[in-house]
């Protein structure tokens, strides 16, 4: 990987596993096989600082993956890494079908209502049981909006917006 490179997280590193540096990581993507096929990661820190390294084997184990990296061979070197981050190159991201958006693309959309008035940025998806809700925050407030067809009528990736139902449609439901 390269300076400058975008980068995507796919999972978090949770704990070492085994005495050969192994870690188990949590998935953080939704794309099936994304974590099998890795071959190169970005390992980024909560402190911020990065270590990139070759993938040499990944195994699901049911509820988290087991993950052979280059960069440790022991449980104490994997120990250090605990709560870091796995990223690709964005480049390295499968394309989704018509309608469908990764979080990291919608995540800095401003969010307009059908009426044109602008409610705020798209800064945060809250992943709950039922149902996504996105996080508009702008002009002082907090606004949840169902991350749904039935509230989102329009994304404009390119444009770098979502357009939703009012706000009094919203309250309404």
């Amino acid at each position: 990987m390269t300076v400058g490179v975008e980068l995507v997280t796919v999972g978090k590193i949770l704990k070492p596993f085994g005495v050969r540096g192994q870690v188990r990581v949590q998935s953080l993507t939704d794309v099936p096989g994304r974590l099998e096929g890795l071959r190169e990661v970005t390992i980024v820190t909560p402190s911020g600082s990065t270590l990139e390294t070759k993938v040499i084997d990944v195994r699901s184990d049911g509820r988290s993956y087991l993950l052979r990296l280059a960069a440790f061979t022991t449980p104490e070197e994997a120990r250090d890494y605990c709560g870091a981050w796995l990223q690709v190159a964005k480049r390295e991201v499968p394309s989704l079908p018509e309608g469908h958006h990764y979080q990291f693309k919608l995540i800095g959309l401003t969010v307009v209502d059908d009426s044109g008035k602008e409610w705020g940025v798209l800064e945060e998806v809250l992943e709950k049981p039922g149902q996504d809700l996105f996080v508009v925050r702008g002009g002082g407030r907090e606004i949840l909006i169902p991350a749904s067809r039935k509230w989102v009528i329009q994304v404009d990736i390119p444009g770098r917006t979502m357009t939703v139902r009012s706000v009094e449609e919203l309250l309404m439901a």
